[in-house]
């Protein structure tokens, strides 16, 4: 998928409501993230962050914890040879990385609240 950004690209691979989005970029490391996170819960537009690949099994596992189950895709690599997208839920994204150390850049994409 050819484009000039990472998260739209990966926005139009997710097949999640495209019409309205919140993009993130990267949550704190440290102070404030907690806070961010929580301010996010009843975000109904989809979420598009950026995580590095040190950081990403930390930030799902928050996600999921304070989230919920939700669906999501992780987008990696985009554009370049090895991309990969993993679609599922939160859950099933955690346990995915728990296996498979990811590389590269990352683009989370989760679904708004219904």
């Amino acid at each position: 998928i050819p484009g000039a950004c990472a998260l739209i690209s990966a926005l139009i691979v997710s097949g999640f409501p495209a019409h309205r989005f919140v993009f993130e970029g990267f949550l704190p490391q440290k102070k404030g993230r907690q806070k961010r996170i929580e301010e996010l819960i009843n975000e109904k537009r989809t979420i598009i962050l950026y995580e590095s690949p040190h950081r990403v099994i930390k930030t799902v596992s928050e996600l999921l914890d304070k989230w919920g189950d939700r669906n999501c895709i992780m987008a990696r690599e985009i554009t370049k040879m090895y991309e990969e997208f993993y679609r599922g839920t939160l859950s099933e994204l955690a346990a995915y990385l728990y296996e498979n150390t990811p590389k590269g850049e990352i683009v989370l994409i989760i679904k708004g609240k219904n």
